[in-house]
C-alpha cells in the first residue's frame, strides 16, 4: 500500500453521489410489472451490489432482458432528478485535483456519464467507466484496468480505488490496487467485513487528508 496515491479512482453511488431514490423507483416499476414485492430506498441501498447484467438474470430468469429494458426506460425518465452529491464529495474531488482521477461504477455507463455531466463534474475525471463498458463488471478487475488504460497509468498499489462496499474492496484487490473504504459500510456489514487497506470515515475526512498531503488550504 502506498501512503501517497498516484491515481484516485472512485466508485459512484453511495461514494460520490446519492442516487438511490431514482434506482429504487426504476426497480419498483419492474417489480410491479413482474408482481414482485416493492423495495424501499433502504432495501435498495442494502441489496444492490453487482451490475444489472449480473443480477437481473438471477432475479427474472429468461425474462431478464424485458425487465432490463423496463428498468432503463424508467430510469432514463427521472434519474437526474434524484442525483445528489454525497456530503463532502465535491470537496474531496476538488482536493484530489493534483492527481489523475476517474470513476469506476456498476451503474450503466451511459447513465453514469449523464450524471457526471449533470453535476458539472466532467472536468474532474480523465476516465468514467460504467457497467457494460469493460468485458466484465465489478468485482472483476476489468473496469478498473480499463479506467487506468484511459488515464495511461499502470495498475500498481499506488493507485487508490475508493468505494463504500466490500465488493468495491474486492474489485480493488483483484485489480492489484489499494482498496480504500469511504464511510462505515453499515449498509454492507461494516468496516471489518469490507477489510479495506485504508479507511476514511467520510468524504470530508478524505478531503482533509488530500489537502494536508498537498499542503493546500481551501
Amino acid at each position: 500500500m502506498s501512503d501517497r496515491p498516484s491515481v484516485l479512482l472512485y466508485d459512484w453511488d453511495n461514494t460520490l453521489v446519492d442516487g438511490w431514490a431514482g434506482i429504487t423507483a426504476a426497480l419498483n416499476a419492474v417489480f410491479s410489472a413482474f408482481d414482485k414485492p416493492l423495495w424501499t430506498v433502504e432495501d435498495t441501498r442494502h441489496r444492490v451490489r453487482v451490475s444489472l447484467r449480473e443480477s437481473f438474470p438471477v432475479m427474472f430468469g429468461d425474462a431478464w432482458e424485458r425487465a432490463r429494458d423496463l428498468f432503463y426506460a424508467t430510469l432514463a425518465d427521472r434519474h437526474l432528478e434524484h442525483v445528489q452529491p454525497m456530503p463532502g464529495a465535491a470537496e474531496a474531488l476538488a482536493a484530489g485535483a493534483p492527481w489523475p482521477q476517474g470513476v469506476v461504477s456498476n451503474k450503466a455507463g451511459d447513465f453514469l456519464r449523464r450524471e457526471v455531466v449533470h453535476l458539472g463534474w466532467s472536468a474532474h475525471f480523465g476516465a468514467v467507466v460504467g457497467a457494460g463498458d469493460a468485458s466484465s463488471d465489478k468485482p472483476d478487475p476489468a473496469p478498473i484496468h480499463l479506467a487506468l488504460a484511459r488515464l495511461e497509468q499502470p495498475a500498481t498499489r499506488a493507485v487508490w480505488y475508493l468505494g463504500d462496499t466490500a465488493l468495491d474492496m474486492q474489485a480493488a484487490r483483484a485489480a492489484g490496487v489499494t482498496a480504500v473504504l469511504i464511510g462505515d459500510a453499515a449498509h454492507d456489514g461494516g468496516v471489518a467485513r469490507a477489510a479495506p487497506d485504508r479507511h476514511f470515515s467520510s468524504a470530508h475526512a478524505l478531503a482533509d487528508w488530500l489537502r494536508a498531503t498537498t499542503g493546500r488550504v481551501m
